[in-house]
């Protein structure tokens, strides 16, 4: 006999999302859905894992047992450990590109893919139009998903068509309600002082977007046939939109409001209320109101709730509103036409028989998304998710090979970087873990360090991102002599520039450290500062005689020119750089000696690096053959003879001058940061796995394989070491040092975020 995949039982469900008393729609439909299924089902355990935008959280109910905090990924992993040691048996994801951190909400694809259990994600947000991330995203959240929801036939239809997903994994399930009664809308008027008048009623988060401005804008003439009518705008300001713009736009609305004419039927409801004060606006509404600007809305919570109910509908054709009001259940208007709206206004108002018609329709429409109801549909969708799972994949934990999982990265640990800075910058050395103020307090090149990896802490989603990048691009921005177009390097314990112009390493890594800023960052605040800087330091860099120099000014206008590929002057210095190194290469070059110079001196691997880039991306097939060509042998020669053939880098006790003897010491965690970045830059290039087994063997010269066997990197303090001598680690913990461990780290776990997410899309 077969059985209905409901009959296996499902004991203990997680929901993901945002949930009460946060203040948003994703919350009210999460805290919804969790308890219409704990009340239908009282056998199963509903327990919640909420994402928090603030720091401090939310007073959440005793059904909420592990909370996210959106901008820090490794919430995320905790929260797959918590889920995969709780025995939840499915997962049900609430899924909005905005509520998760990381690029496109990107942060949610780590708990995803670590989860062990089956996973149904209802989509709120399906895009016709999405960019490259959003795309990205949503392909591997429908990747590694067992099931879809969408709330509408068109969510269904760009799932296909745009995202590629097949139809029988999509469940169609409509937008929950409250079952509420059919009433008159005068039975609830005198609980808000509104007896005897017609009433409007909007009501949701308030926002730009919202449209509500257009409704206003039509009340003159609604009132000029209808002086009895009130017009309620129900809810509280977005807080994202409070934190940032404060209520510049409820008090717009005000004004217009006295402006028109009709501050006097303009009712503000400035809160955000329960359900059942909900219901009761709701109930005492004439006609209800969706005046949105965006046609992109593939589901609203507010129209569902007032077209359950029974309300005549007014709204402007967004996706959503185009199918639950097809066949006379409500009405369209178009986008930003307040005449129009004014026109449907008094067209219902004077036919009574019409509008009431056009209600009962739209309330039996919404009997089948009751909570009850949608309960029911998504426990049926559970039990095939957790069918197609037990019946497609084998029992236990699916292992991999060793070259697909070569090792855990560390967590990671800001606490030294923390330490080592002030409230003016980076400072340059330390004794033990103690800063040291005798010997140099502050570098530009430090620095410009800093606010790299500042940029790649938001790639990722640190919270404290913004606050580094700040504080050491404040630095570099003081470090910036106008008069000399350079930037100086030394400031001494008093504040004091101890030249007027820092090296040419210096200029081309603050100018690395500034486009990294531009090409990667988010954050509109940074751009302003760091775009002027930019701008204005890189012809120095022309008249720098430095290869160095020159390799770290091509990096940072690689990052640059990702984002701003116009720009005619970026691209000629590029060029003029680029051919300069390429030269040196060719000039240089032998069968026995494949580099660029006739010694090896620090940051070597920086040289290929910055080739690779150009090669690709102007393109120059000669600079990607140097640039690979170069890399490898230099991957060679840093190799131990010994059997595992570790990282040894150029030492710095000496170097390495053509034809003369290599230096084994001092070793130096810069060597294997820039062998790690150039590592991934060739993997990126070639797709040839070599490069990224030669990225690892790099960054594990930090963690103890290296010709000593002693780690450099000190997991207590999150600091790193100043580098190998022959007997043993120096224990100083400088911020060069830190610096390179983290970006090396950070630099990894960006490149291995992006090839599970290839690799998903590709299964």
């Amino acid at each position: 006999m077969e059985h209905s995949p409901t009959n296996s039982p499902i004991n203990r469900i997680g929901f993901i999302g945002n949930y009460l008393p946060r203040q948003c729609g994703i919350a009210t439909f999460t805290t919804d859905l969790c308890e219409a299924i704990a009340a239908e089902y009282s056998g199963t355990t509903c327990i919640a894992l909420p994402v928090n935008d603030i720091e401090t959280g939310y007073a959440y109910p005793a059904r909420v047992r592990f909370e996210l905090a959106e901008k820090d990924i490794d919430s995320y992993h905790r929260a797959a450990d918590f889920l995969n040691t709780n025995n939840v048996d499915l997962l049900c994801l609430q899924h909005e590109y905005g509520i998760f951190g990381g690029r496109a909400g990107s942060h949610i694809l780590a708990l995803l893919r670590e989860s062990r259990m089956p996973i149904v994600t209802t989509l709120h947000t399906i895009l016709r139009d999405p960019d490259p991330d959003q795309q990205r995203v949503l392909e591997e959240v429908a990747a590694l998903s067992d099931r879809l929801v969408v709330m509408s036939k068109r969510g269904a239809e760009f799932l296909q068509e745009v995202y590629h997903v097949l139809p029988e994994k999509i469940d169609l399930i409509p937008h929950g309600i409250p079952d509420v009664p059919f009433v008159d809308p005068s039975f609830h008027k005198d609980l808000f002082g509104v007896e005897g008048k017609i009433v409007l009623l909007s009501f949701g988060l308030l926002s730009a977007d919202k449209g509500i401005e257009n409704v206003i804008a039509a009340l003159p003439a609604i009132l000029a046939r209808y002086p009895n009518v009130v017009y309620i705008i129900l809810g509280a300001t977005h807080p994202h939109v409070l934190r940032h713009d404060g209520e510049t736009y409820r008090l717009s609305l005000q004004w217009m409001a006295q402006e028109k004419g009709v501050e006097g039927q303009v009712i503000f409801y400035n809160r955000f209320v329960s359900l059942e004060e909900l219901v009761n606006f709701i109930s005492a509404s004439d006609i209800y109101i969706t005046p949105y600007l965006n046609q992109a809305q593939i589901v609203s919570g507010t129209l569902a709730y007032t077209l359950g109910a029974g309300k005549a509908v007014i709204s402007t054709p967004y996706w959503y509103a185009e199918e639950m009001l097809a066949e006379e259940r409500g009405a369209l208007v178009p986008f930003r036409n307040p005449a129009a709206l004014a026109e449907q206004v008094i067209d219902l108002l004077d036919n009574e028989a019409k509008r009431h018609a056009m209600r009962k329709r739209a309330y039996l429409f919404g009997r089948k998304m009751v909570w009850p109801q949608v309960a029911r549909r998504y426990m049926e969708s559970f039990g095939r998710a957790r069918a197609e799972r037990r019946h497609f994949t084998p029992p236990g934990v699916t292992v991999k090979a060793l070259d697909k999982y070569p090792g855990d990265l560390p967590p990671l640990k800001l606490d030294h970087l923390r330490h080592m800075a002030d409230e003016t910058g980076m400072l340059q050395h330390a004794i033990f873990t103690v800063p040291n103020y005798h010997e140099g307090y502050y570098t530009t090149d430090d620095n410009a360090r800093a606010l790299m990896v500042s940029t790649l802490l938001e790639e990722l989603g640190n919270g404290e991102a913004l606050e580094f990048a700040s504080r050491y691009l404040a630095f570099v921005w003081y470090a910036f002599n106008a008069e000399t177009g350079r930037f100086r390097n030394f400031m001494d314990y008093q504040r004091h520039w101890l030249e007027d112009s820092g090296s040419d390493d210096c200029h081309g890594r603050a100018l690395w450290a500034l486009g990294t800023v531009l090409g990667r960052s988010n954050t509109p605040a940074l751009h302003s500062m760091a775009g002027w800087l930019f701008e204005r330091a890189l012809p120095a860099i022309v008249g720098t005689t430095s290869p160095r120099a020159w390799a770290f000014a091509l990096i940072g206008i690689h990052e640059y020119l990702q984002r701003f590929a116009g720009d005619r002057m970026a691209s000629q210095v590029r060029e003029e750089l680029a051919g300069r190194l390429l030269a040196l290469y060719q000039s240089n070059r032998s069968d026995q000696w494949r580099w660029y110079e006739d010694v090896l001196t620090y940051c070597n691997a920086a040289l290929p690096h910055a080739l690779l880039l150009c090669g690709q991306s102007m393109p120059n097939k000669a600079m990607t053959e140097a640039g690979l060509e170069s890399l490898s042998w230099l991957a060679d020669l840093q190799r131990a003879e010994e059997a595992g053939g570790h990282f040894v880098p150029i030492g710095s006790n000496g170097f390495y001058q053509q034809g003369g003897k290599r230096a084994r010491f001092d070793q130096q965690p810069v060597e294997a940061q820039a062998m790690v970045s150039a590592c991934l830059e060739a993997a990126e290039i070639t797709g040839d796995r070599r490069w990224r087994k030669e990225a690892r063997r790099a960054f594990e010269w930090f963690i103890g394989r290296n010709d000593l066997n002693l780690p450099i990197y000190d997991p207590m303090t999150g600091g790193c070491r100043d580098g190998l001598h022959p007997d043993r680690a120096n224990e100083n913990q400088g911020a060069e040092s830190t610096l390179a461990f983290l970006q090396a780290l950070l630099e990894l776990r960006l490149a291995e975020n992006a090839l599970q997410s290839l690799e998903a899309r590709s299964e």
